[in-house]
């Protein structure tokens, strides 16, 4: 008679440790490494996509400015006061370059995780590399919001930007704002 009270708390005990060692499990790691990888792939892809429009944009414009020079025709921005025209060019060519070197920065940092996160067991030992890609990303974000790259550019970002916040997400930082 006295075995049974016994046997009920011993299992009692059993379950509630367990139960304790899955939500602690659930808590450290919601996600599964295939999850993970997905998700950097996305952030992969998305960063390839942007730059690559990005790169093609100003061949686009390089190849307007062009035959716009060759056909000789002026706008009337053009006909205006050269040394206006000659800042505005300087400041687009720096905001330009501000957003290639933020662009070039977040491509080093996701391709650095796509490294370190490959041979890993556990993905959240690539934490600190995830950490970085959110700098960078914080930079392009900067520059993308202090600049006027048009609607098709912010797109791009918009989407780029939700695939690295969802990935972020999936090691417990906080997520970029807009």
């Amino acid at each position: 008679m006295h075995w049974i009270p016994r046997a009920l708390l011993c299992c009692t005990a059993i379950l509630s440790a367990f139960s304790l060692s899955t939500i602690t499990s659930a808590q450290t790691n919601p996600f599964t490494k295939g999850q993970v990888a997905d998700r950097i792939r996305k952030v992969e892809d998305g960063v390839d996509e942007f730059q690559k429009y990005l790169n093609n944009r100003g061949d686009d414009a390089k190849n307007r400015a062009d035959s716009a020079q060759n056909s000789g025709a002026t706008s009337r921005r053009q006909r205006g006061d050269s040394a206006n025209a000659q800042n505005r060019r300087d400041q687009a060519k720096q905001t330009k370059d501000d957003l290639e070197d933020a662009m070039d920065d977040l491509n080093r940092s996701t391709n650095r995780l796509r490294r370190k996160f490959d041979p890993t067991s556990n993905y959240l030992e690539t934490k600190v590399q995830m950490e970085q890609v959110m700098d960078s990303a914080r930079r392009v974000n900067q520059v993308m919001t202090k600049g006027n790259y048009g609607t098709q550019a912010e797109r791009y970002w918009a989407a780029l930007r939700a695939n690295i916040n969802d990935l972020a997400r999936c090691y417990n930082l906080t997520p970029m704002g807009t």
